[in-house]
């Protein structure tokens, strides 16, 4: 399997969507296919953790999570390895109102 630097989902938990289609639920990891670990360090084998390579990792810090959502509980040492820096920026924090 070759590698790919598009993170894809790990997760504790499956479901099967209403079109027959694996999806994750529990505790969601990015997970870099090929690779036998998540981003932020997990064994996947130990873990338990399992594979959706077809479902890629595009959560942010902001998302909200309710009762109806399968996923329960998504990494943040994961959001934080996935999110990178802003473009063109030295530092990820911005001051919006310097003192003089």
């Amino acid at each position: 399997m070759r590698m790919s630097s598009t993170p894809a989902v790990a997760a504790s938990g499956e479901e099967v969507g209403p079109d027959g289609v694996r999806e994750p639920g529990g505790e969601v990891h990015a997970w870099l296919p090929g690779q036998n670990q998540t981003v932020c360090g997990l064994p996947l084998s130990r873990t338990r953790l399992r594979r959706f390579p077809h479902v890629r990792f595009d959560y942010s810090g902001t998302d909200q999570l309710t009762e109806a959502d399968p996923v329960g509980w998504i990494c943040p040492r994961c959001l934080a390895a996935t999110a990178g820096r802003r473009r063109d920026e030295k530092h990820a924090w911005v001051r919006h109102a310097p003192r003089p």
